[in-house]
């Protein structure tokens, strides 16, 4: 059965990767090698699409070295999977926003100033890149690493318009150890099935080696991750 998964980065990071030592993923191994191979042994992984979109410098924690980092990781999924990982970006939008100071009951008057950073266009993309391979019979089951409500409109379209033509799978992208934001319920509610978490184990048996070969200078895991 023809799989592709489709992979929220900006879901998949704060779910999963933030604060742990499991950045440097291999996303073929995990999704595609332990969590859809397991779930149905009869699927082929043709394609992995990975929408993600470039770190702001001059917010980040680590400032040029994120940067740096998050680029080195993207040429090491590509370098390995060439043929089978695609990255699709969007951006990061940071303006100036004049909100509410928190508080109950919310009062408008009493507001300050602020940055917002917003990850602009990945949900859009995921939407229209899942809706046209299945229209063009690329994929004949479909997965999705998400864990955000946006994306149920894509699903049920799918399901609306093609029925049981096509499978649809959901892995929420949250460490089972931890607690964070619970399973969205929409998500699985148009799904053939759903994987409700994802283990440490999981992230620690699927990391990218930390020498990446190429034809010149091999890329290797930054150090701070």
């Amino acid at each position: 059965m023809k799989t592709i998964i489709y992979v929220d980065g900006y879901n998949l990071f704060y779910g999963c990767l933030k604060h742990t030592r499991y950045k440097w993923l291999d996303l073929h191994r995990l999704f595609a090698e332990q969590i859809v191979h397991a779930q149905d042994p009869g699927s082929r992984v043709t394609q992995i699409k990975f929408f993600t979109a470039d770190i702001k410098a001059k917010i980040a924690s680590n400032g040029q070295l994120a940067t740096q980092a998050q680029q080195s990781y993207h040429r090491a999924l590509v370098q390995k999977y060439s043929t089978s990982i695609e990255i699709i970006k969007g951006f990061y939008s940071l303006e100036k926003a004049t909100l509410p100071v928190y508080k109950s009951p919310p009062d408008k008057c009493d507001s300050v100033d602020v940055w917002r950073l917003e990850e602009k266009e990945t949900d859009v993309n995921i939407a229209l890149t899942a809706y046209r391979d299945v229209a063009k019979n690329t994929a004949e089951h479909i997965v999705f690493v998400s864990n955000d409500t946006d994306l149920s409109p894509a699903l049920q379209a799918i399901r609306d318009d093609f029925g049981s033509s096509v499978k649809i799978g959901v892995i929420i992208p949250i460490r089972k150890q931890t607690a964070g934001r619970p399973p969205n319920a929409k998500l699985s509610s148009y799904a053939d099935w759903t994987r409700k978490y994802i283990t440490n184990n999981e992230l620690a048996d699927s990391q990218l080696p930390e020498l990446i070969p190429t034809n010149r200078k091999p890329i290797k895991k930054p150090e701070y991750w």
